[in-house]
């Protein structure tokens, strides 16, 4: 396991106006786990974090980063988001071992509980509701219609199981976060509204599993 940190400044260097706020960012996602980045509001782009958060609410950060030791490195895979847990079923256990052996595809965050019982299997169809959306809120891609009234009347998209629809049950509605790396990369999708090195953000609600 690495070393820890050291401390890059003295609580009166953190609040003086002469050290940018980006700097700051910059070393705690350099060295604080998922997890820490996630609750602190501190994920992304470091320009667009540096727009949002304040300078009090990134010295309260770098104070508990060293106080609770959450440093890149010490939490499981596992443990890092609610999301990334494989689902219990004895022939999803290679699936396991996948994650186990590197770092995961997508983080997600449940917004909205499902039954925790009906989860899609191998080969199963899933019926949901969903929109893509960059950071900057940009939606690329929705299946949801603009009112209340025609979702109703409307049928949601239906495929086969991926990634994370397989951690969620019926009735859930997650976040489901894929890091550029791992969705368009560098070349973004030409003639769309996904841009070189795009954080995708998909909300998902899984209504019924086939």
């Amino acid at each position: 396991m690495a070393d820890e940190p050291t401390r890059e400044w003295s609580d009166e260097q953190l609040k003086s106006d002469d050290l940018n706020k980006k700097d700051v960012i910059k070393f705690i996602q350099d060295n604080a786990a998922h997890s820490f980045l996630n609750e602190h509001k501190l994920l992304g782009n470091i320009k667009n974090v540096a727009k949002t958060a304040k300078k009090e609410q990134l010295i309260i950060a770098y104070t508990q980063l060293f106080e609770s030791k959450r440093f890149k490195g010490t939490e499981p895979i596992e443990e890092v988001t609610e999301q990334i847990r494989t689902v219990k079923i004895e022939e999803k256990a290679k699936d396991v071992d996948v994650v186990d052996e590197g770092p995961p595809k997508y983080f997600k965050s449940v917004m909205k509980k499902g039954d925790k019982s009906n989860f899609p299997k191998k080969g199963d169809n899933v019926s949901c509701w969903y929109t893509g959306s960059l950071e900057d809120g940009t939606v690329f891609d929705t299946n949801i219609p603009t009112t209340a009234r025609k979702k109703k009347q409307t049928k949601p998209l239906t495929f086969k199981w991926d990634e994370a629809i397989l951690t969620m049950s019926k009735g859930e509605t997650a976040r489901v976060e894929i890091e550029p790396e791992w969705g368009y990369g560098r070349k973004g999708l030409p003639d769309s509204k996904i841009p070189p090195n795009a954080k995708l953000i998909f909300e998902v609600e899984l209504v019924a599993v086939d």
